[in-house]
């Protein structure tokens, strides 16, 4: 099953994702690929004495989690060439391991290229949790297939 071409994806159109829990796993094995072994991330001890109060989830390991949710509503199935990158991603409140988190996006802008197979896709990303407070959120461009035909 195709993703949705270019010209599929109206603007003003939201999409929301299943919820998933973040797993005290997740931390520990996103440490482990990352090498980042930040105390904030895996000392519980240390983490008692900072304004957190316990650990915290890396943000990178928590957009992940948020770009897998999204890709399981199979949106760009066969349809994307390109993430192109973000405009002012931000970590807006913390999410510890136990927490639940789902994603939101919204369709902003279309826009052409000068290829006629292609076109730019840009939507906000809203990541929230359990509480329904946004923990990060940003701008993020897609180059999408169109629906060509010769």
């Amino acid at each position: 099953m195709a993703g949705l071409f270019w010209e599929e994806w109206i603007v003003g159109s939201e999409y929301k994702t299943a919820a998933r829990t973040v797993t005290e796993a997740d931390l520990v094995i996103y440490a482990g690929l990352s090498g980042d072994y930040n105390p904030l991330h895996v000392d519980e001890e240390y983490c008692k004495t900072t304004q957190h109060g316990g650990r915290i989830v890396h943000g990178p390991l928590v957009y992940a989690i948020a770009a897998g949710l999204l890709f399981q509503l199979h949106l760009y199935d066969d349809t994307a060439i390109a993430f192109l990158g973000f405009e002012n991603l931000r970590f807006t409140k913390t999410v510890k391991p136990g927490d639940t988190i789902h994603a939101k996006i919204k369709i902003l802008e279309k826009t052409e290229t000068s290829k006629p197979d292609r076109g730019v896709v840009k939507r906000q990303l809203q990541v929230i949790n359990q509480h329904g407070d946004i923990v990060q959120e940003g701008l993020q461009a897609f180059l999408i297939k169109k629906n060509y035909i010769n």
